[in-house]
């Protein structure tokens, strides 16, 4: 679990990085876990961009997210989820 200050730090860390993947209308599928899973191992944190398409709970899309890839929700602001899971082979953040 992450405190506050933890995620106080990795949103400003998200800030200056662009959204990896997108979520539609057709909402979350394995596929698109696997992929995130695997980014997160590489990148640690990442930024996940809602369409206007999907009319699914934005807080609901991060939990789902975060349960089946074993992660952290940092932030959900606007269509933005961003997401964090420490990495075991390329940790690069580390946390205050």
């Amino acid at each position: 679990m992450l405190t506050g200050k933890q995620k106080r730090y990795l949103r400003s860390l998200a800030h200056n990085i662009d959204p990896i993947f997108q979520i539609g209308k057709a909402g979350i599928n394995d596929n698109m876990i696997s992929q995130i899973d695997e980014t997160l191992e590489n990148r640690e944190l990442i930024k996940i961009h809602i369409l206007q398409n999907n009319f699914d709970d934005k807080n609901d899309l991060a939990q789902t997210l975060s349960q089946a890839t074993n992660s952290e929700v940092v932030q959900v602001i606007g269509s933005m989820i961003i997401i964090y899971r420490e990495s075991q082979e390329n940790k690069e953040i580390s946390l205050p």
